[in-house]
């Protein structure tokens, strides 16, 4: 019989493959946007998107990741501190996430 096969450090492996290749991405997306050296917080932005997936739907990841990247850009296009920009843009979205699923648990049915 064979030992039960222990996948956390299989899991540890893709983790870090996985955040060392989105940074691979992010580095070489900024690169081709023009934006070198610009500071992305890969965990908010991801945290983000998860948190509008699963309180509006999956689509709502993509399109709130981009409109607060916008809103943030605009902020400190106009003067506004870049990391106070983005983190006040990632602030609000996750908050009306909060409301949204909020009021969707609220009008979902009760099971009896």
């Amino acid at each position: 019989m064979n030992a039960p096969h222990d996948t956390a450090p299989d899991t540890a492996r893709d983790t870090a493959q996985e955040d060392a290749r989105l940074t691979e991405w992010c580095i070489r997306l900024t690169d081709a946007l023009g934006t070198r050296g610009l500071t992305v917080d890969l965990k908010a932005v991801l945290g983000l998107a998860g948190r509008a997936a699963h309180s509006v739907m999956r689509p709502a990841a993509p399109l709130t990741t981009f409109v607060v990247g916008y809103a943030a850009g605009l902020a400190a296009g106009g003067g506004e501190d870049t990391d106070a920009a983005v983190e006040h843009a990632i602030a609000v979205a996750t908050r009306l996430c909060a409301s949204e699923q909020s009021e969707s648990q609220q009008s979902e049915p009760l099971s009896q």
